[in-house]
């Protein structure tokens, strides 16, 4: 088995990355209490593993801050996205303001604040983090992204995007990648996928192991129903899981979010198996096709 993770082309990017990537989100560090040690340790065994692709955002607590403390010294060996529309500050008063504000100005701020935090000069990809098409429209956030783009801060333009705004974003033509939650227990945006990659656009899947290790139970009743434990052949749920993510002919990576080092061995070791064998990945889709488990149509 050859010891390197399987890399594709990310769209129109013309980025080598990683199949399996890293969400960097598990180190936000509210709550979960992952030390700047722990933090400084995931990373680096993140690198280590060869993974090439690692995906933030400013609200995600401590999570630039620790990229830039821990790995920035490493910038030349991974490829970094962040977000943008993240409201992070709060007025005066004590009254919190929405989570994500889509004016210019939020952008333009969020952006040199990320470069700070994460000690870099540039992102590769800066994605919108998940605005209607009329927000982006009635803002003229676009124009905003490509003046970000032309100072040199970010290299391409993104929207981290679910239905009903991720095909009308696609075929506007001006994103060059999209982060879209997808898995076997989330076929909702299989068929988008494709459309969009058919498009041009690089594919970043979130929720590529369907929570993996922490999901609910309850996730898990279309599994049980389409009686998906009988395809197992020695593999774990997990892994099996991620595998048909990674045999989606578009995704061209995973982000998976973990601060477990354990984890991060078995996301590897997983994406060095490869995708399901194709018989295999055809008849999972068909038992959860049968218990309802499919893609949305996709609107004209």
């Amino acid at each position: 088995m050859d010891s390197e993770l399987a890399k594709r082309t990310l769209g129109r990017t013309g980025l080598e990355v990683t199949q399996l990537g890293y969400g960097a989100m598990e180190l936000r560090g509210q709550r979960e209490g992952i030390t700047e040690k722990d933090a400084e340790s995931v990373l680096n065994t993140v690198l280590d593993s060869g993974i090439t692709f690692i995906d933030t955002s400013p609200d995600y607590g401590l999570s630039e801050e620790r990229i830039g403390r821990s790995i920035s010294h490493r910038r030349d060996e991974f490829f970094l996205s962040t977000k943008c529309g993240c409201n992070i500050t709060y007025p005066e008063g004590g009254r919190q303001e929405p989570s994500h504000l889509w004016r210019g100005e939020v952008f333009l701020r969020n952006i040199e604040k990320s470069l700070e935090r994460m000690k870099v000069d540039y992102v590769d990809i800066l994605q919108m983090h998940n605005p209607s098409v009329e927000e982006v429209e009635e803002n003229r956030l676009v124009e905003v992204l490509e003046e970000i783009r032309a100072s040199g801060k970010t290299r391409f333009i993104s929207v981290s995007a679910t239905a009903p705004n991720l095909l009308p974003f696609a075929r506007t033509g001006a994103f060059d990648t999209f982060q879209v939650p997808y898995s076997l227990l989330e076929r909702r945006h299989e068929d988008m996928i494709r459309e969009a990659a058919d498009l041009g656009a690089g594919i970043i899947v979130r929720g590529g192991v369907a929570k993996g290790h922490r999901e609910p139970v309850d996730r898990w009743a279309k599994w049980e129903e389409a009686g998906l434990d009988e395809l197992l052949d020695g593999m774990s749920r997990y892994e099996f899981v991620l595998r048909f993510t990674l045999s989606h002919p578009n995704c061209d990576t995973t982000i998976v979010g973990t601060a477990d080092l354990d984890h991060i061995g078995a996301n590897v070791a997983a994406a060095r198996a490869g995708p399901l064998p194709h018989h295999v990945y055809a008849e999972a889709a068909r038992r959860l096709t049968s218990v309802g488990e499919v893609p949305e149509e996709k609107t004209p």
